[in-house]
């Protein structure tokens, strides 16, 4: 009995495949501590410290929060419920409409052509980032309502403009949020 003997050459057809897989995304499941109108520290980023309100989940697993602007200057934003941490305080928002925002919201713009040779190592002439005017409409119709909540209660306003901050002989696990 003869052995078979591998072929001197391969087609390309005989190369399989992979699978391509539908990806699922499957939002992270919302902490029972967190309920619309929790107020929130976030831990991480470039408002790291600060106090903000909880308003809904998105899609995609992020938490949408908001300072409100005018007490602490965190603006609608989106923030993993990783780097939050949960406190007792509560506001109410019910009043507040957040049905319009979702993932497409916070979406950059596309990226323009690329640039030349010349316009490459210009430096000098840096555009800043302008705030729309449709944005700054929400933000401010969001935090109204948020607003008239916090003034409602004594030292809530105090509260949410304080930075949370840890010393030497802070024991965070040991500290009731």
């Amino acid at each position: 009995m003869a052995e078979a003997t591998a072929p001197k050459s391969y087609s390309l057809d005989a190369v399989k495949k992979p699978l391509k897989r539908a990806r699922v995304n499957r939002p992270s499941k919302l902490r029972t501590s967190i309920t619309p109108g929790t107020v929130l520290i976030i831990l991480a980023g470039r408002d790291k410290g600060k106090r903000v309100v909880f308003l809904k989940q998105l899609e995609s697993g992020l938490l949408l929060v908001t300072g409100p602007f005018k007490v602490n200057r965190v603006p609608l934003r989106r923030v993993n419920q990783r780097y939050v941490i949960a406190t007792s305080t509560k506001v109410d928002v019910s009043g507040s409409d957040v049905a319009k925002f979702d993932d497409s919201y916070f979406a950059g713009e596309q990226k323009k052509e690329k640039k030349s040779e010349g316009e490459f190592f210009e430096t000098e002439k840096k555009e800043k980032k302008v705030v729309s005017q449709a944005r700054k409409d929400d933000q401010a119709a969001v935090d109204d309502k948020i607003l008239a909540a916090v003034a409602s209660e004594p030292l809530l306003k105090e509260y949410l403009s304080a930075r949370f901050s840890l010393t030497s002989g802070d024991k965070p696990h040991r500290m009731q949020f």
